[in-house]
């Protein structure tokens, strides 16, 4: 079974880099920003946008070459994700999931299941994400219900995951599941499959969000779904639970990147506004009370940064890096909440009216601090493994 460390770490010449970052911005530019407030207003799943960064090769930024992956190293990855999120953050949504989803075959899965399934998944032929959450088991996924009981050559599966995004226009996901449901300890009867949709398996609602909006986050209902055997990850039960949370140090790299976009957008947007508005005579820029925020905001926005660019730098290296990407993830989070709500405050009451963009930012940014783990379980990977690496 590999594991990070026995994939040769991906590299990128800095002038292709940049060149494909010009790329992004300029994609941005033209086709993200004049429809944005449309899109996020009136929840629309963005299609033509979706078969272009199909075409720019977004579904498979982290895949390896090897499988028509792009192979770009997990920094790189930030740092396009940070550029997206600084504009609108549910399209990294998009591709971040199912790249995680890719993630657990390419890591863990066998010759076999790299070969069929990374090349669709490179292209977005097949698109989706993570099945890991239950209406009663989040953080705590030993306590997932999902069962899949084998039945010759088959697996038959029952239950049902929640908040899963892509769950509507999504076509397969990494499907976690009790083999062994009286296992102990608990971890050790779970499972991971490739479950592409088919029979047996129902998209149930899909859940109205304060935020977050554009990107289908839904129910999945699985009764009497059948997989083969060949689907199940690595061809061995009782793997999965470490198959699903060792995908989660790039989903929370992701994570801490649309922190880092979400700061630096409401940055952009207080800045940018600072300077237009006008009291007493002056620029509100010009005013020591804003002065203040924005040089606590710019601070926020530039650690964010820093911290998730360290966390990508381990990950690249093949390293073991949940407290670097636990430390990314809780910091940029929370400074995406920050810095929104002091930009809110800095456009004052125009914050409140939807024909502003800042608004989004803040409802946005929210999540953050929920998704991929709570920042509550974040300080707690953080302190376990400082404490871990530092003996007394």
């Amino acid at each position: 079974m590999a594991t990070a460390h026995d994939l040769a770490a991906p590299h990128i010449d800095p002038e292709e880099e940049e060149a494909f970052l010009d790329a992004i911005d300029r994609w941005i530019e033209r086709e993200v920003k004049p429809v944005v407030m449309k899109f996020d207003h009136d929840d629309l799943y963005p299609s033509d946008l979706v078969e272009q960064m199909k075409e720019m090769g977004l579904f498979g930024a982290t895949i390896s070459k090897d499988y028509g992956g792009l192979g770009l190293p997990a920094t790189t990855y930030a740092k396009i994700v940070a550029r997206i999120a600084s504009h609108w953050m549910a399209l990294t949504g998009i591709f971040n999931s199912h790249l995680i989803m890719a993630v657990a075959v390419e890591r863990f899965g066998t010759s076999a299941q790299k070969a069929h399934w990374l090349p669709k998944f490179a292209t977005g032929e097949l698109r989706g994400g993570l099945a890991l959450t239950e209406p009663d088991a989040g953080t705590d996924l030993q306590a997932i219900r999902t069962t899949a009981v084998r039945d010759g050559d088959d697996y038959v599966i029952n239950g049902t995951k929640t908040w899963i995004s892509n769950g509507v226009e999504g076509s397969c996901f990494a499907l976690l599941v009790k083999t062994d449901p009286a296992a102990e300890p608990r971890y050790k009867g779970m499972s991971f499959f490739i479950a592409p949709k088919g029979e047996g398996f129902t998209v149930g609602k899909k859940f109205e969000k304060l935020g977050y909006k554009s990107i289908d986050s839904a129910e999945l209902v699985f009764d009497n779904y059948r997989l083969p055997k060949e689907n199940l990850i690595g061809e061995a039960e009782g793997n999965g639970f470490f198959q699903a949370t060792g995908g989660l140090e790039l989903g929370r790299i992701n994570v801490a990147a649309r922190g880092v976009g979400l700061s630096e957008g409401a940055l952009r947007l207080a800045t940018e506004y600072a300077q237009l508005r006008k009291t007493m005579g002056k620029p509100i820029a010009e005013h020591q009370a804003i002065q203040l925020k924005l040089g606590e905001m710019v601070t926020r926005a530039r650690a964010a940064r820093l911290l998730t660019l360290d966390a990508a730098q381990a990950y690249d290296r093949g390293e073991r890096c949940d407290m670097e990407a636990g430390m990314a993830k809780y910091f940029a989070s929370e400074a995406a909440v920050r810095n929104a709500e002091e930009g809110m405050r800095i456009f004052g009451g125009y914050s409140y009216s939807k024909e502003y963009e800042i608004e989004r930012y803040y409802r946005d940014a929210l999540l953050m601090c929920i998704g991929e783990g709570t920042n509550e379980m974040q300080r707690i990977i953080i302190s376990r493994q400082w404490v871990k690496r530092n003996p007394a």
